[in-house]
């Protein structure tokens, strides 16, 4: 059964019932949370999105007014959102020609075209490489306080 077919509108999810819907990507998840809230020391958001992309239930992480990430639970993995703007993209072209990411997600930044201000990145987390590149990739847009 589909997320958003679960939890509809007027139901949202607990914590728990993410990352049972998540299932063996649970710990990865979690590990994310206390890196964001850790390093950021902002408190996740619950939203709702009726966007036909991803809609359902997700997790926002904002600092200042920007955005650092949105979390969207899957079966057994999760999707991170991650939207590279103008000034992020020098930096992050620079790191991907230096290899600091894995080859996946350089891929997926060659493929994702700059609209709407930015390269949206619809990253799914499945292993901790991948959550790896996540965190980089939060750190470029927004800083973590020294």
């Amino acid at each position: 059964m589909e997320w958003n077919e679960l939890y509809g509108l007027g139901q949202g999810p607990e914590l728990e019932d993410i990352r049972d819907f998540i299932g063996k990507a649970a710990p990865l998840w979690n590990e994310l949370q206390d890196f964001i809230e850790g390093t950021y020391h902002v408190p996740s958001k619950m939203s709702y999105s009726k966007c036909s992309a991803q809609p359902g239930w997700n997790m926002k992480y904002q600092k200042g007014g920007k955005s650092l990430c949105t979390l969207y639970p899957m079966e057994d993995f999760f999707i991170a959102l991650i939207v590279i703007g103008t000034k992020e993209e020098a930096e992050v072209d620079a790191a991907m020609t230096l290899g600091y990411f894995t080859d996946d997600l350089y891929e997926l930044y060659q493929r994702t075209s700059f609209s709407c201000g930015g390269r949206w990145l619809m990253i799914r987390v499945t292993k901790r490489d991948v959550l790896e590149d996540v965190k980089r990739l939060i750190s470029i847009r927004v800083k973590p306080k020294g």
